[in-house]
């Protein structure tokens, strides 16, 4: 059984046939889906979502979302989230982090909310889930600042250096959709090299579809259902046995985000 921990499950994207999604990722061997907010205006649906499929859920502020977040929704999330750890579906701050594509939001700007959200999740005792894009050095110089009790760096595409430095930290590194491009050399490479306990899975659905979702032209949609085909591309680059493979991401995944024992 898998486990995707990081699935945008109450995106607008999934509106006409949400509940067919989730049937057909638990069809696929999905055993459990971690639904991140991405914005305040999001925290309810986060959690009803997981609450009707069965899953778990996080809440914070995305970095390309601080353009358009007042900084008293950081106070927002601190009440939400202190109220949500009466919810066992309640399993980290997140999704948080730092994103240095051109265009997005200012940097001092996106590094306030998210040293911010550190500092909460580091008051509640709690993970974080951290979205990482050109930003892994000022991403790990607030982490060894503030620290916290680990979680996911969702997406990596860093250096070694870099990836050791999350590790150091109690942190695992998510691998998606990324690690079945032909091109994607780096991530592969990790996904080869990493150790067992490193690596977690994660489609980020609906976005970053796998390699067999993007023959055609536009942008396709991503499904939690793929994590598995993607777990088996997994295994196969790691030379290993596809429940194997289940097992000790499912086992990470539980190890990075505790209270997923709860549900």
């Amino acid at each position: 059984m898998w486990i995707d921990t990081h699935c945008h499950l109450d995106a607008a994207e999934f509106d006409a046939d949400r509940d067919a999604v989730a049937a057909r990722a638990a069809a696929a061997g999905v055993q459990l889906m971690v639904i991140p907010a991405v914005d305040a205006g999001g925290f309810a649906s986060v959690a009803a979502c997981a609450a009707r499929y069965d899953g778990a859920y996080a809440l914070g502020i995305h970095p390309l979302a601080t353009g358009r977040a007042a900084p008293a929704q950081l106070e927002e999330l601190r009440s939400a989230a202190q109220r949500a750890l009466a919810d066992p579906r309640f399993v980290a701050i997140g999704e948080i982090g730092l994103d240095f594509l051109p265009g997005a939001p200012p940097t001092p700007l996106q590094e306030q909310f998210y040293a911010e959200q550190l500092r909460i999740a580091r008051e509640l005792q709690l993970p974080v889930i951290v979205h990482v894009r050109r930003s892994a050095d000022r991403l790990l110089f607030h982490l060894r600042k503030l620290g916290v009790c680990g979680g996911i760096i969702h997406a990596f595409n860093g250096s070694a250096v870099q990836a050791q430095g999350f590790l150091d930290l109690g942190l695992r590194l998510g691998f998606g959709g990324s690690s079945t491009y032909d091109g994607s050399l780096r991530i592969r490479r990790f996904a080869v090299e990493l150790p067992e306990h490193a690596i977690v899975l994660e489609t980020d659905a609906p976005d970053i579809a796998p390699q067999w979702l993007r023959q055609g032209a536009g942008s396709p949609r991503n499904e939690p259902m793929e994590l598995a085909r993607i777990g088996a591309t997994l295994a196969k680059l790691r030379n290993c046995p596809i429940e194997h493979l289940a097992e000790i991401t499912r086992r990470n995944a539980f190890g990075a985000l505790p209270r997923l024992h709860q549900i």
